[in-house]
């Protein structure tokens, strides 16, 4: 299972898969969803909703994409906590970490659930000012990845249709999921 971070959906909105521009992304997320490829957690859907957007309205209308915290995911808060104190962050660092629920529950609930987290955020050992998603899963055992990657894995194409036009690119090599084609 992909575990979707806040960036991926916040930069997708405001970027490159707006939903005026791209509506086949958010097509692909809903399937691939059903599918049981892609999830995220309440953290993240609270985070989303807290501004008065599309993204708020879409994420209020898909409450099942968003899961809420459970026994798997809060038998790593202790230890995700734990490795935090014992790195170089500053005292700062540690609280944002573990105030920012989206991200601290993020990692716990993949370590709990074997997932892969899907971020834009790229390590930063060194860091002392920011405990970074990819640093905090290295920690803990989880894969993380970004959402380029989890597109092509998973075979997705959006293409870019007229009324009753064939897709504007071939792929002819390109591999379907069931439930997503």
């Amino acid at each position: 299972m992909h575990l979707v971070d806040a960036n991926i959906l916040i930069d997708a909105k405001n970027r490159y898969y707006a939903f005026d521009i791209d509506p086949g992304f958010w097509t692909w997320l809903e399937k691939a969803h059903r599918s049981g490829l892609l999830i995220s957690i309440d953290a993240v859907r609270d985070e989303l909703v807290a501004v008065q957007d599309e993204l708020a309205d879409w994420a209020r209308t898909h409450r099942d994409f968003f899961l809420p915290v459970d026994q798997w995911t809060a038998q790593n808060l202790a230890p995700l906590s734990a490795w935090a104190a014992r790195q170089n962050y500053s005292t700062a660092a540690q609280r944002a970490f573990a105030d920012d629920q989206a991200d601290f529950l993020l990692v716990a609930h993949a370590a709990g659930h074997g997932d892969t987290v899907v971020t834009h955020e790229q390590p930063s050992p060194d860091s002392r000012k920011r405990v970074k998603i990819p640093d905090a899963c290295e920690a803990m055992g989880v894969e993380y990845i970004d959402i380029f990657s989890v597109l092509r894995r998973t075979g997705a194409a959006l293409h870019l249709r007229g009324e009753g036009d064939a897709p504007s690119v071939p792929t002819p090599t390109a591999q379907t999921i069931p439930g997503l084609d």
